[in-house]
């Protein structure tokens, strides 16, 4: 599904310097056209301040998007309203009138508190943070206005449709102060936190590569969501719905099950793999990759635009991180999982432990010595990864510090993520250059290429 898309280094020049070398000039090359760069602009009125919340004040959110996810959030957080009173649900908002006035009943609000457009709910001074539940085509842009409105955001998986829009919602958020906290509760989980220490104290030796793995099987077939009889014209809003997306006539089947579409998702890449390889890059201090390729194919679900089998290698400075997975076996994700792998050991999770198996250093390929015995360390598993991530969420609202998934590190994820479904759909390696931040089709000659007939 891959091929390069340079010509390959002449001999005496490793792959590893070519794509290891000092940052790229500037202009060397222009960026892809894989995918059309759109700058967003601010669709709300912007604001110079916000609340600040003390430390005994109620934080009052607004959820925008209360489908499964947003849903399940909502559910959540009416819950740690009542038991610990340190937030409170104040709006909700959805273009599904139906979803909309579940929500509104489930938080127990008033009529006017529920909301068909989020900008007149972002509008609202009492409101202090917003989770933003929506299909990943609304992302950025709803951010975007977020934060611009000067609210706080927690923004599902994956942080948006594109990398230029992640880009320019990191931006946003860094000027303007805000606090953003990604979806992929896997960043709070103390088992990543366990192994960033254990592999900064060098316990591992050098890194080489990761993998991580995400697949799941059902009779239905993988985001064939339960389409409702009641998800009519009537009470969609399809255009509205639609927004950023081509337009479309009325589709119930791509309302309900927007994840198998190219217009409105990456499919198994944003979905899943945002969440494996989100503790991979934290873990390893990782930023920007600098090539990704991907292959895949829809060989059992035919249902769909997206593959249901997915494979992506990601190629950053330091090392490399292979994920695969798929929609139609399960025991990929159950055999497999994570692991990481250095020169003086491997790092694999556990139940409540990180495990490091030392590597056997011998003289010569052959020679045979004991292998010493794992190392366990044992780590504290919080009752729910969710509640640990929008507690994480919360907390740096009141502190003002940053997050475990910010706005930063979303981004660096994107760029993985969104390059490996560029690079499946056009069949071609995606590069790109960290030092500016944008997609490249070549690299330019190396001083050190010199005088190798380059």
């Amino acid at each position: 599904m891959t091929q390069p898309e340079t010509q390959p280094p002449p001999a005496g020049a490793t792959r590893r310097r070519f794509l290891c070398a000092a940052p790229l000039a500037a202009g060397a090359a222009a960026a892809s056209a894989a995918t059309p760069v759109k700058s967003l602009k601010p669709s709300v009125t912007a604001r110079s301040a916000a609340r600040v919340v003390g430390a005994n004040d109620r934080i009052n959110v607004g959820s925008i998007g209360v489908g499964g996810m947003g849903t399940g959030h909502l559910r959540d957080f009416v819950r740690q309203s009542e038991e610990r009173k340190d937030i409170q649900v104040v709006a909700v908002c959805d273009v599904y009138s139906v979803r909309k006035e579940r929500a509104r009943k489930i938080a127990g609000l008033e009529e006017k508190d529920a909301y068909h457009d989020y900008r007149e709910l972002l509008a609202r001074n009492a409101v202090d943070a917003v989770v933003i539940a929506t299909p990943d085509h609304w992302h950025g842009q709803m951010a975007l206005d977020a934060l611009t409105a000067g609210k706080d955001v927690y923004l599902q998986k994956p942080m948006t449709y594109t990398l230029e829009e992640a880009r320019q919602v990191a931006e946003i958020a860094a000027r303007l102060g805000r606090v953003l906290q990604v979806g992929s509760q896997g960043l709070s989980s103390p088992a990543y936190h366990k192994a960033k220490e254990l592999i900064a104290e060098g316990e591992i030796g050098q890194i080489l590569w990761a993998q991580g793995t995400s697949a799941r099987n059902s009779t239905r077939g993988e985001w064939n969501y339960r389409i409702d009889p009641e998800g009519t014209p009537e009470t969609i809003d399809w255009k509205r719905w639609l927004g950023p997306a081509p337009r479309r006539p009325f589709s119930a089947e791509r309302y309900f099950r927007w994840r198998k579409y190219w217009d409105y998702s990456g499919g198994i890449a944003t979905d899943l793999f945002y969440h494996t390889l989100g503790p991979l890059v934290f873990s390893l201090g990782l930023k920007f990759p600098v090539a990704v390729s991907a292959s895949g194919g829809i060989y059992v679900q035919k249902d769909r635009e997206v593959p249901d089998t997915y494979a992506t290698l990601i190629e950053y400075p330091e090392c490399c991180i292979n994920l695969s997975g798929s929609m139609a076996n399960a025991a990929g994700g159950r055999h497999h999982g994570y692991a990481i792998y250095g020169h003086q050991g491997t790092i694999t999770f556990a139940r409540g432990a990180v495990v490091v198996t030392p590597e056997v250093l011998t003289p010569g390929s052959f020679d045979q010595r004991p292998e010493p015995a794992p190392k366990v360390y044992e780590v504290p598993q919080p009752r729910s990864t969710h509640g640990a991530h929008t507690d994480n969420f919360f907390e740096c609202m009141r502190s003002r510090k940053q997050p475990n998934l910010n706005a930063q590190l979303g981004y660096q994820i994107m760029a993985a993520i969104r390059l490996g479904v560029d690079a499946y759909r056009e069949g071609r390696t995606k590069l790109f250059d960290p030092a500016s931040g944008r997609r490249i089709d070549r690299l330019p000659k190396r001083p050190e290429w010199e005088g190798n007939g380059v």
